[in-house]
Protein backbone atom coordinates (compact mmCIF):
# COMPACT_ATOMS: atom_id res chain seq x y z
CA UNK A 1 0.00 0.00 0.00
CA UNK A 2 2.95 2.24 0.90
CA UNK A 3 4.98 1.79 -2.51
CA UNK A 4 0.95 2.06 -4.25
CA UNK A 5 0.83 5.46 -2.81
CA UNK A 6 4.13 6.68 -3.04
CA UNK A 7 4.27 5.78 -6.94
CA UNK A 8 0.89 7.39 -7.61
CA UNK A 9 2.05 11.23 -6.63
CA UNK A 10 5.97 10.86 -7.28
CA UNK A 11 6.05 9.70 -10.68
CA UNK A 12 9.60 10.57 -10.98
CA UNK A 13 11.87 8.05 -11.13
CA UNK A 14 14.86 9.47 -8.89
CA UNK A 15 12.42 9.49 -6.14
CA UNK A 16 14.02 8.30 -3.25
CA UNK A 17 17.22 8.48 -4.32
CA UNK A 18 16.43 12.30 -4.63
CA UNK A 19 14.84 14.15 -1.50
CA UNK A 20 14.72 17.43 -1.39
CA UNK A 21 14.51 17.80 2.39
CA UNK A 22 17.81 16.13 2.90
CA UNK A 23 19.63 19.62 2.68
CA UNK A 24 16.86 21.23 4.57
CA UNK A 25 17.37 18.97 7.64
CA UNK A 26 20.04 20.98 9.24
CA UNK A 27 20.33 24.49 10.41
CA UNK A 28 23.89 24.88 9.06
CA UNK A 29 22.77 22.61 5.94
CA UNK A 30 20.07 25.66 4.95
CA UNK A 31 22.93 28.35 5.60
CA UNK A 32 25.53 26.22 3.54
CA UNK A 33 22.99 26.22 0.41
CA UNK A 34 21.32 29.76 1.23
CA UNK A 35 21.34 30.83 -2.75
CA UNK A 36 20.65 34.68 -1.41
CA UNK A 37 21.82 36.73 1.69
CA UNK A 38 20.54 39.99 3.33
CA UNK A 39 23.31 42.12 4.93
CA UNK A 40 23.74 45.79 6.52
CA UNK A 41 25.68 46.53 2.85
CA UNK A 42 21.84 46.04 1.13
CA UNK A 43 20.24 49.03 3.73
CA UNK A 44 19.44 52.71 2.91
CA UNK A 45 18.10 54.28 6.10
CA UNK A 46 15.65 57.14 4.93
CA UNK A 47 14.98 59.88 7.37
CA UNK A 48 12.73 62.69 7.50
CA UNK A 49 13.91 65.86 8.75
CA UNK A 50 12.10 69.48 9.80
CA UNK A 51 13.07 72.51 11.80
CA UNK A 52 14.46 72.83 15.51
CA UNK A 53 16.94 71.42 17.94
CA UNK A 54 16.65 68.15 19.90
CA UNK A 55 13.34 67.78 18.14
CA UNK A 56 11.71 64.25 17.37
CA UNK A 57 7.98 63.85 16.67
CA UNK A 58 6.35 61.29 15.96
CA UNK A 59 4.26 60.05 12.43
CA UNK A 60 1.59 58.75 13.62
CA UNK A 61 0.98 56.76 10.09
CA UNK A 62 4.11 55.44 10.60
CA UNK A 63 4.31 53.74 14.03
CA UNK A 64 8.38 53.85 15.29
CA UNK A 65 9.32 56.44 12.35
CA UNK A 66 10.26 60.09 13.55
CA UNK A 67 10.52 63.62 11.90
CA UNK A 68 13.86 64.78 13.22
CA UNK A 69 15.69 67.97 13.73
CA UNK A 70 19.10 68.35 12.51
CA UNK A 71 20.87 67.59 15.51
CA UNK A 72 18.95 63.95 15.84
CA UNK A 73 19.37 63.75 11.89
CA UNK A 74 23.14 63.78 12.56
CA UNK A 75 22.70 61.29 15.66
CA UNK A 76 20.97 59.01 13.48
CA UNK A 77 23.67 59.01 10.93
CA UNK A 78 26.31 57.81 13.52
CA UNK A 79 23.67 55.20 14.67
CA UNK A 80 23.94 54.36 10.69
CA UNK A 81 27.77 54.32 10.76
CA UNK A 82 27.83 52.14 13.66
CA UNK A 83 25.02 49.50 12.46
CA UNK A 84 27.45 48.95 8.87
CA UNK A 85 24.47 50.73 7.02
CA UNK A 86 26.44 52.53 4.23
CA UNK A 87 23.80 55.10 2.92
CA UNK A 88 20.47 57.40 4.28
CA UNK A 89 18.19 59.18 2.47
CA UNK A 90 16.53 62.62 3.74
CA UNK A 91 13.15 63.44 3.03
CA UNK A 92 11.78 66.95 4.36
CA UNK A 93 9.38 68.65 6.27
CA UNK A 94 8.97 72.06 5.65
CA UNK A 95 6.99 74.41 7.61
CA UNK A 96 3.45 75.35 5.35
CA UNK A 97 4.46 79.13 5.31
CA UNK A 98 7.73 78.24 3.33
CA UNK A 99 4.86 76.59 0.20
CA UNK A 100 4.71 78.22 -2.67
CA UNK A 101 2.92 77.07 -6.08
CA UNK A 102 6.41 76.47 -7.78
CA UNK A 103 8.04 75.26 -4.97
CA UNK A 104 11.14 77.83 -4.81
CA UNK A 105 12.36 76.35 -1.30
CA UNK A 106 13.24 73.57 -3.55
CA UNK A 107 16.10 75.44 -4.84
CA UNK A 108 16.97 77.93 -1.37
CA UNK A 109 20.57 76.77 -0.26
CA UNK A 110 19.76 76.83 2.97
CA UNK A 111 17.24 74.82 3.36
CA UNK A 112 16.50 72.00 5.69
CA UNK A 113 17.58 69.60 3.25
CA UNK A 114 20.97 71.32 2.23
CA UNK A 115 21.34 72.41 5.96
CA UNK A 116 20.90 69.22 7.24
CA UNK A 117 23.34 66.79 4.62
CA UNK A 118 25.86 69.69 5.42
CA UNK A 119 26.08 68.82 8.80
CA UNK A 120 25.54 65.07 8.44
CA UNK A 121 28.83 64.83 6.02
CA UNK A 122 30.35 67.01 8.58
CA UNK A 123 29.83 64.88 11.56
CA UNK A 124 30.08 61.45 9.59
CA UNK A 125 32.20 61.75 6.06
CA UNK A 126 31.91 58.51 5.37
CA UNK A 127 28.34 57.92 5.62
CA UNK A 128 26.75 57.76 1.97
CA UNK A 129 23.41 60.61 1.34
CA UNK A 130 20.55 60.52 -1.24
CA UNK A 131 18.86 63.60 -1.84
CA UNK A 132 15.26 63.33 -2.99
CA UNK A 133 15.23 65.55 -6.50
CA UNK A 134 11.19 66.61 -6.41
CA UNK A 135 9.01 69.75 -5.77
CA UNK A 136 6.57 67.44 -4.00
CA UNK A 137 7.53 68.39 0.11
CA UNK A 138 7.62 72.26 -1.50
CA UNK A 139 4.57 73.00 -3.33
CA UNK A 140 0.99 74.00 -1.81
CA UNK A 141 -0.36 71.67 -4.50
CA UNK A 142 1.29 68.64 -3.75
CA UNK A 143 2.43 67.43 -6.91
CA UNK A 144 6.18 66.75 -7.99
CA UNK A 145 6.41 69.68 -10.77
CA UNK A 146 5.03 72.82 -11.90
CA UNK A 147 1.83 73.09 -12.62
CA UNK A 148 0.36 75.68 -15.52
CA UNK A 149 -3.46 75.49 -16.74
CA UNK A 150 -3.75 72.12 -14.43
CA UNK A 151 -0.73 70.09 -15.53
CA UNK A 152 2.34 69.11 -14.26
CA UNK A 153 4.85 70.67 -16.81
CA UNK A 154 7.56 69.04 -17.37
CA UNK A 155 10.16 70.70 -19.57
CA UNK A 156 9.69 74.13 -16.94
CA UNK A 157 10.08 71.49 -14.11
CA UNK A 158 12.83 70.30 -15.41
CA UNK A 159 14.53 73.46 -15.43
CA UNK A 160 13.90 74.07 -11.39
CA UNK A 161 15.04 70.25 -10.99
CA UNK A 162 18.52 70.99 -12.04
CA UNK A 163 19.01 73.95 -10.08
CA UNK A 164 17.54 71.57 -6.58
CA UNK A 165 20.23 69.45 -7.28
CA UNK A 166 22.69 71.62 -7.71
CA UNK A 167 22.15 73.36 -4.18
CA UNK A 168 22.04 69.77 -2.89
CA UNK A 169 25.57 69.27 -4.97
CA UNK A 170 26.61 71.86 -3.35
CA UNK A 171 25.60 70.98 0.24
CA UNK A 172 27.51 67.46 -0.52
CA UNK A 173 25.16 65.25 -1.28
CA UNK A 174 26.77 61.80 -2.70
CA UNK A 175 23.49 60.50 -4.79
CA UNK A 176 20.62 62.41 -6.11
CA UNK A 177 17.49 60.81 -6.80
CA UNK A 178 15.13 62.14 -8.73
CA UNK A 179 11.95 61.07 -8.33
CA UNK A 180 9.67 63.05 -10.42
CA UNK A 181 9.16 61.33 -12.88
CA UNK A 182 9.34 64.12 -16.03
CA UNK A 183 10.83 63.02 -19.06
CA UNK A 184 14.44 63.90 -20.12
CA UNK A 185 14.88 64.89 -16.38
CA UNK A 186 17.83 62.48 -15.90
CA UNK A 187 19.73 63.40 -18.90
CA UNK A 188 19.90 67.31 -17.78
CA UNK A 189 20.63 66.64 -14.46
CA UNK A 190 23.88 64.75 -15.27
CA UNK A 191 24.79 67.80 -17.38
CA UNK A 192 23.95 70.35 -15.20
CA UNK A 193 26.13 68.74 -12.84
CA UNK A 194 28.81 68.17 -14.70
CA UNK A 195 29.01 71.47 -15.82
CA UNK A 196 29.44 72.46 -12.13
CA UNK A 197 31.86 70.14 -11.35
CA UNK A 198 30.12 67.56 -9.93
CA UNK A 199 30.75 64.70 -12.57
CA UNK A 200 31.69 62.91 -9.15
CA UNK A 201 27.79 62.82 -8.16
CA UNK A 202 25.69 59.75 -8.40
CA UNK A 203 22.06 59.65 -9.93
CA UNK A 204 19.86 56.97 -8.30
CA UNK A 205 17.02 57.52 -10.89
CA UNK A 206 13.30 56.23 -9.58
CA UNK A 207 13.13 55.04 -13.30
CA UNK A 208 10.04 52.97 -12.41
CA UNK A 209 7.85 54.70 -10.04
CA UNK A 210 4.34 53.70 -9.93
CA UNK A 211 1.51 56.10 -9.24
CA UNK A 212 0.43 53.69 -6.31
CA UNK A 213 -1.84 53.53 -3.23
CA UNK A 214 1.17 52.86 -1.08
CA UNK A 215 2.58 55.82 -0.56
CA UNK A 216 -0.22 57.84 1.94
CA UNK A 217 1.85 57.54 5.00
CA UNK A 218 5.13 59.38 3.14
CA UNK A 219 3.02 62.03 2.06
CA UNK A 220 1.53 62.42 5.69
CA UNK A 221 5.01 62.30 6.75
CA UNK A 222 6.19 65.50 4.30
CA UNK A 223 3.39 66.92 5.19
CA UNK A 224 2.39 66.72 1.04
CA UNK A 225 -1.06 64.73 1.81
CA UNK A 226 -2.77 67.55 2.61
CA UNK A 227 -1.98 69.69 0.04
CA UNK A 228 -2.20 66.72 -2.56
CA UNK A 229 -5.69 66.40 -1.47
CA UNK A 230 -8.24 64.87 -3.66
CA UNK A 231 -5.59 64.91 -6.78
CA UNK A 232 -2.92 62.13 -8.24
CA UNK A 233 -0.04 62.08 -10.25
CA UNK A 234 -1.17 59.67 -12.98
CA UNK A 235 -0.09 61.94 -15.84
CA UNK A 236 3.24 61.45 -14.85
CA UNK A 237 3.60 58.37 -12.49
CA UNK A 238 3.25 55.24 -13.71
CA UNK A 239 0.18 52.48 -14.15
CA UNK A 240 0.43 49.81 -11.73
CA UNK A 241 -0.63 47.51 -14.96
CA UNK A 242 1.98 48.04 -16.94
CA UNK A 243 5.88 46.15 -17.05
CA UNK A 244 6.74 46.84 -20.46
CA UNK A 245 6.23 50.54 -20.12
CA UNK A 246 9.03 50.26 -16.97
CA UNK A 247 11.74 48.50 -18.73
CA UNK A 248 11.14 51.49 -21.51
CA UNK A 249 11.50 53.96 -19.05
CA UNK A 250 14.73 52.10 -17.21
CA UNK A 251 16.30 51.63 -20.84
CA UNK A 252 15.67 55.82 -21.47
CA UNK A 253 17.32 56.75 -18.08
CA UNK A 254 19.92 54.96 -18.54
CA UNK A 255 20.97 56.53 -21.40
CA UNK A 256 21.11 59.64 -19.87
CA UNK A 257 23.18 58.82 -17.84
CA UNK A 258 22.15 56.97 -14.38
CA UNK A 259 24.08 55.19 -12.90
CA UNK A 260 21.59 53.42 -10.69
CA UNK A 261 18.11 52.81 -10.94
CA UNK A 262 15.07 52.45 -8.53
CA UNK A 263 11.82 50.48 -9.00
CA UNK A 264 9.29 52.01 -6.11
CA UNK A 265 6.75 50.40 -4.13
CA UNK A 266 8.84 47.21 -3.82
CA UNK A 267 6.84 44.17 -2.37
CA UNK A 268 3.88 44.89 -5.04
CA UNK A 269 6.40 45.32 -7.82
CA UNK A 270 9.05 42.60 -7.23
CA UNK A 271 8.07 41.36 -10.91
CA UNK A 272 9.15 44.71 -11.86
CA UNK A 273 12.93 44.56 -10.40
CA UNK A 274 13.89 40.77 -11.79
CA UNK A 275 12.64 41.92 -15.39
CA UNK A 276 14.96 45.31 -14.82
CA UNK A 277 17.86 43.33 -13.03
CA UNK A 278 17.87 40.55 -16.18
CA UNK A 279 17.02 42.53 -18.76
CA UNK A 280 19.92 45.52 -17.84
CA UNK A 281 22.60 44.00 -15.21
CA UNK A 282 21.85 47.71 -13.69
CA UNK A 283 22.73 48.16 -10.09
CA UNK A 284 19.17 47.91 -8.90
CA UNK A 285 17.00 48.81 -6.02
CA UNK A 286 13.99 48.60 -4.44
CA UNK A 287 12.22 50.99 -2.29
CA UNK A 288 9.93 49.37 0.48
CA UNK A 289 8.16 52.27 0.87
CA UNK A 290 5.84 53.61 3.80
CA UNK A 291 2.72 51.71 3.34
CA UNK A 292 4.31 48.67 2.91
CA UNK A 293 6.15 49.42 6.32
CA UNK A 294 3.22 50.41 7.90
CA UNK A 295 0.95 47.35 7.22
CA UNK A 296 4.34 45.52 8.47
CA UNK A 297 4.35 47.24 11.15
CA UNK A 298 0.44 47.86 12.00
CA UNK A 299 0.46 43.91 11.77
CA UNK A 300 3.36 43.51 13.99
CA UNK A 301 2.13 46.08 16.80
CA UNK A 302 -1.28 44.34 17.21
CA UNK A 303 0.24 40.75 17.19
CA UNK A 304 -0.70 39.24 14.13
CA UNK A 305 2.43 39.00 12.57
CA UNK A 306 5.88 38.24 14.10
CA UNK A 307 7.30 41.49 13.48
CA UNK A 308 11.28 40.57 12.81
CA UNK A 309 10.90 37.39 11.12
CA UNK A 310 8.41 39.03 8.47
CA UNK A 311 10.79 41.96 8.12
CA UNK A 312 13.74 39.97 7.05
CA UNK A 313 11.26 37.53 5.42
CA UNK A 314 10.14 40.95 3.06
CA UNK A 315 13.65 41.99 2.31
CA UNK A 316 15.39 39.34 1.87
CA UNK A 317 12.58 38.64 -0.82
CA UNK A 318 13.91 41.88 -2.80
CA UNK A 319 17.35 40.17 -2.88
CA UNK A 320 16.06 37.15 -4.34
CA UNK A 321 14.24 38.99 -6.97
CA UNK A 322 17.59 40.91 -8.14
CA UNK A 323 17.67 43.59 -6.31
CA UNK A 324 21.27 44.95 -5.09
CA UNK A 325 19.77 47.15 -2.42
CA UNK A 326 16.60 48.23 -0.83
CA UNK A 327 15.17 51.28 0.69
CA UNK A 328 13.20 50.71 3.43
CA UNK A 329 12.64 52.30 7.32
CA UNK A 330 12.80 48.77 8.53
CA UNK A 331 16.99 49.41 7.68
CA UNK A 332 18.13 50.30 11.63
CA UNK A 333 16.06 47.55 13.14
CA UNK A 334 17.16 45.13 10.06
CA UNK A 335 20.77 45.84 10.87
CA UNK A 336 20.47 45.61 14.83
CA UNK A 337 19.16 41.74 14.07
CA UNK A 338 21.69 41.27 11.29
CA UNK A 339 24.48 42.32 13.39
CA UNK A 340 23.79 40.54 16.11
CA UNK A 341 23.05 36.98 13.99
Amino acid sequence: MTESFIGHYHPFASFPNTRMRRNRRHEWSRRLISENHLTTNDLIWPLFVHEGTHRAEPIKSMPGVERLSPDLAIDAAHEACQLKIPAIAIFPAINETLKTPDGDEAVNSSNIVCRTVTAIKNACPNIGVLCDVALDPFTQHGQDGLVRNGYVANDETIEVLCRQALVQADAGCDILAPSDMMDGRVGAIRSALDKAGYEHVQIMSYAAKYASAFYGPFRDAVGSSRNLGNADKRTYQMDPANGDEALREISLDISEGADMIMVKPGMPYLDVIRRVKNAFGMPTFGYQVSGEYSMLRGAADSGWLNGNQAMLETLLAFKRAGADGILTYFARDAARLLNNA
